[in-house]
């Protein structure tokens, strides 16, 4: 039987736990019975409402103000959840930036934004999240589509997403001793602001109702459904895979 509290007594990370996608995770581990710390970089506000949801639903959490693309600043997030945890039990890696445009575009400040903010963090932090992590933990990486398929615009973005996706692989290896898991869940285009800021929204909106048999584009809750499921016992036996949630748009 499937407990209702699954990771109770369980302390969790969600960089970019705030808003959208990391909210909806944020949630839902604490639904779960896990403590949570939200991490954000600007906006306090959002971190302190979802917190706020945490906390009037019975649930424990902190926030954590934090660019996960600094490395000093990645250490001292850590730094203050050892000091109220003690321990890491779940490692979520959210937080992503990235700028927009094609390959003849990409210049060193495109790249390094996307490859520091989504790559280097997953790696910087992973490597911070170990130190204070039990045998058994877990540890999630979000990433895209457009990892292995191509979007326009998106070809930083893309490429940095395609890092996580190898380091993953690594990861699942080399941490397999210690019964830690680690994978990737690959969303397809969810209804967040960070969609709605795309030059080519309106397209991609068209070939989602297209091609997806629910005729919708996703939610932040069906890709936290499927992360938060990765932080279970019940996982125990998935690690080194992309989990792709799309609705079926990659199929056709």
């Amino acid at each position: 039987m499937i407990k209702s509290n699954p990771l109770e007594g369980k302390i969790a990370l969600v960089t970019g736990g705030s808003r959208g996608i990391g909210k909806a995770i944020s949630l839902r581990l604490a639904e779960m019975g896990a403590s949570v710390c939200i991490n954000y970089f600007k906006r306090r506000q959002a971190g302190e409402e979802t917190l706020k949801l945490i906390q009037d639903n019975g649930g424990e959490g902190m926030l954590l103000r934090a660019n996960v693309g600094n490395q000093t600043s990645l250490q001292k997030m850590f730094e203050s959840v050892k000091e109220t945890y003690g321990k890491l039990d779940i490692f979520i890696s959210n937080a992503a930036l990235g700028m927009f445009g094609g390959i003849n575009e990409v210049d060193d400040k495109m790249w390094n934004l996307a490859m520091d903010v989504n790559a280097k963090a997953f790696l910087y932090g992973t490597q911070k999240a170990l130190e204070l992590m039990p045998d058994g933990g877990r540890i999630v990486a979000l990433t895209s589509i457009g990892s292995s398929r191509y979007i326009p615009s998106y070809a930083s973005i893309g490429a940095s997403k395609a890092t996580i996706e190898c380091l993953m692989r690594y990861m699942a290896v080399e941490f397999n001793p210690r019964n830690i898991t680690c994978n990737a869940v690959s969303g397809g285009f969810i209804d967040t602001d960070a969609l709605r800021s795309f030059p080519i929204y309106d397209e991609i909106l068209q070939e989602v109702m297209r091609r997806s048999h629910s005729k919708r584009l996703g939610t932040p809750e069906d890709i936290a459904a499927v992360v938060c499921f990765l932080c279970t016992p019940e996982s125990r036996w998935v690690t080194g895979q992309v989990i792709t949630v799309d609705g079926g748009f990659t199929l056709m």
